[in-house]
C-alpha cells in the first residue's frame, strides 16, 4: 500500500488503527481515535488491563476527567476492542507504539528491552504499506539505531519500501490525559517528509493544537530537550528553597515576586521530582553522547532532584528534635504515595525514596494515599498517635483536612509540607507546621 492509498484510507476513516500499549499514554490515545471513527484494536501485555477495557472500564485510578465515560461509549460502540493477541494486528494500517523505556539505575543509559520486544512481535505481522509511529520517548538516533534495525528484521522489510516510520513523541500528563491530547501543540518526526505529512493527517483528527512536521532526529530530540529543560528549571527552585530555608526566608514568596518580573518563570519547589518522563528523559538526552560532551548542568540538575527526599527528611529530623522528640522513637505518618497530586500514578515517586531513606530511623511509619490501593486506610487512623505528619503529595483530600480535629488526636502537632499544601491554611496555634522552603525565625 502506499501512502497515497494510506491517506486515501485516513480520510474516508477506513483505516485501521492499531495501538500498542495501554498505559497513560497508549488508552486515551487509542480511545481519542476510536472516538473519531476510527476501528481501533489496543494491544497489551497485562491481561487484567486490556479485560477491564473490554468491559468500558477505566484501569487507571485517580482523577482523569472524561476517559472513564470515553472508555464506556468506545467500546460500546465497537470502535474500541484490545487484546493480548499480537496476530490481531494482522491488518493494522497504522500502528502506534506507546511502551516504557526505562534508564539503568547506575548507568542511566536507556533500556530498550520493552520496545525492542514490542516492535520484534510487531514486526511478524506486519502488513506491507502499513505505517508504524513510536509515541514512547527515546534518546536521539533510537529511531535509527534501535527501531528501524528491530522492525527491518523481525517484519523482512525495508523502511519506506515494505513499512513507513515516524516519531510523534507524546506530550501527556495524568490528570490532564485527554486534554492534553486534544489542545496540546505535537511534533512530529517522519522517516521522510511524505510520510510526516500523512502522520499529520492522520493527527488531525484527534488534536487541535499545532503539528510541526520535521526530521526523526529532530522530534527526538525536542522531546528529550523539553523535559530536561523542567528539570533543571525544578532543580533551580528546589536550590531556591534550601537557600531560603538557611537563611530564614520564603521562597513562596520570593518566587511570587520573581515571576513578576518579565520573561522570569520560577517553577515550584518540592519533595522532589516524579513519573516516568522527567527523571529519566534527561539521562535520555545526553546518553548518546555522554564521552564526546562532558554534560554538568543537567547532571547536577538531575542530583539536585533526587536528593529532594532526603532533605524533606532533615526537616522532619530537625523538626522532631526541636520538639525534644528522638526521631527513632517517633511515629511517622506519611501523606502521599503516587508522584503526582489526585493521580494513581507512583513511577519514580518522590515518596518511595523518602520512605526508603526514613523507615530505618524512626520508629513506626505509616503511609496514606487515596489513589494508591496499597494505602487507601483511613487518613484518620494513620495520623492517629503520629508524632510528625509529612504530606508529599498535594492531593484534594490533604488540602480538605480539618487539622482542628484532626492535630489533638496526634501525639505531637507537628507537620511537616514539602509540597506547600498549606501554605494559606489557618492552622490551629498548636499546631508546628514547617513549610519546604521557609525558614525558621
Amino acid at each position: 500500500m502506499s501512502l497515497i492509498n494510506l491517506q486515501r484510507k485516513i480520510d474516508d476513516k477506513s483505516a485501521h488503527i492499531a495501538q500498542i500499549g495501554l498505559g497513560y499514554v497508549g488508552l486515551p490515545v487509542a480511545c481519542m481515535f476510536a472516538k473519531s471513527g476510527f476501528r481501533t484494536t489496543g494491544l497489551d501485555v497485562i491481561a487484567d488491563r486490556v479485560n477491564k477495557v473490554n468491559q468500558g472500564i477505566n484501569p487507571i485510578e485517580g482523577i482523569e476527567p472524561g476517559l472513564a465515560d470515553l472508555i464506556e461509549t468506545v467500546v460500546g460502540d465497537g470502535n474500541l476492542y484490545c487484546t493480548t493477541n499480537v496476530n490481531e494486528l494482522n491488518d493494522a494500517d497504522v500502528v502506534i507504539v506507546a511502551v516504557q523505556t526505562p534508564v539503568e539505575e547506575d548507568t542511566h543509559k536507556p533500556r530498550y528491552e520493552n520496545l525492542r520486544a514490542a516492535l520484534t512481535d510487531l514486526g511478524k505481522v506486519l502488513q506491507e504499506g502499513a505505517l508504524v509511529i513510536i509515541e514512547s520517548t527515546i534518546a536521539p538516533s533510537t529511531m535509527q539505531t534501535v527501531v528501524i534495525p528491530t522492525l527491518e528484521a523481525s517484519s523482512g522489510m525495508k523502511v519506506s519500501e515494505g513499512f513507513y516510520l515516524g516519531h510523534c513523541p507524546e506530550r501527556v500528563m495524568p490528570g490532564r490525559l485527554l486534554h492534553n491530547i486534544e489542545n496540546m501543540d505535537r511534533v512530529i518526526g517522519g522517516y521522510d517528509e511524505a510520510t510526516a505529512d500523512t502522520m499529520k493527517l492522520l493527527y488531525t483528527n484527534i488534536i487541535r493544537g499545532t503539528l510541526d512536521t520535521t526530521d526523526l532526529l529532530t522530534a527526538e530530540l525536542v522531546k528529550t530537550t523539553e523535559n530536561a529543560y523542567r528539570d533543571v528549571q525544578i532543580a533551580f527552585a528546589n536550590e531556591v528553597a534550601r537557600v531560603c530555608e538557611a537563611l530564614g526566608g520564603d521562597v513562596w514568596k520570593v518566587r511570587e515576586l520573581v515571576n513578576k518580573s518579565p520573561g522570569r518563570q520560577m517553577l515550584l519547589p518540592g519533595a522532589g521530582v516524579g513519573g516516568h518522563c522527567i527523571p529519566k528523559d534527561p539521562w535520555l538526552l545526553i546518553s548518546a553522547v555522554q564521552e564526546g560532551v562532558q554534560a554538568q548542568l543537567i547532571p547536577t540538575a538531575r542530583h539536585i532532584n533526587e536528593s529532594m527526599p532526603e532533605h524533606v527528611l532533615g526537616l522532619m529530623q530537625s523538626a522532631l528534635l526541636d520538639a525534644n522528640i528522638d526521631p527513632a522513637d517517633a511515629t511517622v505518618a506519611v501523606l502521599g504515595y503516587a508522584y503526582l497530586e489526585n493521580s494513581d500514578d507512583t513511577r519514580h515517586s518522590p515518596s518511595e525514596a523518602f520512605i526508603q531513606v526514613a523507615q530505618p530511623l524512626v520508629k513506626e511509619l505509616r503511609v496514606h494515599d487515596p489513589f494508591v490501593h496499597a494505602y487507601m486506610g483511613d487518613l484518620n487512623a494513620v495520623l492517629a498517635d503520629a508524632d510528625v505528619a509529612v504530606i508529599l503529595v498535594a492531593h484534594n483530600d490533604y488540602k480538605e483536612i480539618d487539622w482542628t480535629t484532626v492535630l489533638p488526636t496526634m501525639a505531637t502537632p507537628i507537620v511537616v509540607d514539602a509540597r506547600a499544601v498549606l501554605l494559606k491554611t489557618e492552622m490551629p496555634e498548636t499546631a508546628k507546621v514547617h513549610i519546604l522552603g521557609k525558614g525558621q525565625h
